[in-house]
């Protein structure tokens, strides 16, 4: 009998959005025509690593105000946050030692891309990228700039929410997530077409950071905690691709 932290949990379908969702017209393209194969019985590969402990990891890399400078004294610009919490598997067991990444637009709502031609400035202090290794409990943290809502073609005047975008490992290949992060109270999220291809509203509470004012700093920076839920029937909704 396979240990509860290996065994595979198929995806609730309809908890998550559909793959062609016409509001959001990027799915129309990316969506498959045929349909999805069945996984009945994960291999080894699926269910198993890799294992990031032994990974180098930078003095400063979940600090984005600090990773990138470009040789610059100034500090980013913008209102600096902390975005923290925890990740545990779909039984609730914290997931210790696995890789979060996470990327964003800086303050004006520009990403540090060469294909983004959104007319608001680089920051010449702000990469928008960062990583982490969860801790003994599952904790990961990150310090960082709130991002700005930015424009984007998908009707006349669409707007996405502000957002931080996040990768996580969890404990093996089969459960790794790529997610966003909203910002509680932001008026964006419920007319973004990419949450309104979201059918439970349960569903798009999983994507909100909700501000934590006992871990905010006094005089330096607010927190916004953001639990990842990896795998199975509760897992965190994942970004639509």
């Amino acid at each position: 009998m396979q240990d509860d932290n290996k065994r595979y949990v198929e995806r609730d379908r309809n908890w998550h959005p559909p793959a062609y969702a016409p509001g959001y017209k990027t799915t129309v393209a990316r969506s498959p025509n045929q349909a999805l194969v069945s996984l009945q019985r994960p291999s080894v590969s699926e269910l198993s690593g890799p294992d990031f402990r032994a990974l180098r990891m930078g003095p400063h890399d979940n600090d984005l105000l600090m990773n990138y400078r470009e040789g610059q004294d100034a500090l980013p610009i913008g209102e600096r946050i902390i975005m923290f919490g925890r990740v545990v598997d779909q039984y609730g067991k914290p997931v210790p030692h696995t890789l979060v990444e996470m990327w964003q637009a800086n303050a004006g709502g520009r990403y540090r891309h060469k294909k983004d031609a959104y007319l608001a400035p680089l920051d010449p202090s702000f990469g928008g990228v960062g990583r982490c290794l969860t801790d003994d409990d599952g904790w990961y943290r990150f310090r960082t700039i709130k991002p700005g809502p930015y424009p984007w073609p998908n009707g006349i005047n669409t707007w996405r929410p502000a957002h931080i975008h996040v990768s996580v490992m969890g404990p093996s290949i089969s459960t790794r997530l790529i997610t966003q992060m909203y910002f509680e109270g932001d008026p964006l999220i419920p007319i973004c077409p990419i949450v309104q291809t979201i059918n439970d509203p349960d569903a798009v509470e999983t994507m909100i950071g909700r501000l934590d004012m006992a871990r905010s700093r006094p005089m330096d920076c607010l927190a916004y905690r953001f639990d990842l839920v990896v795998r199975g029937e509760l897992q965190t909704y994942f970004e639509n691709q």
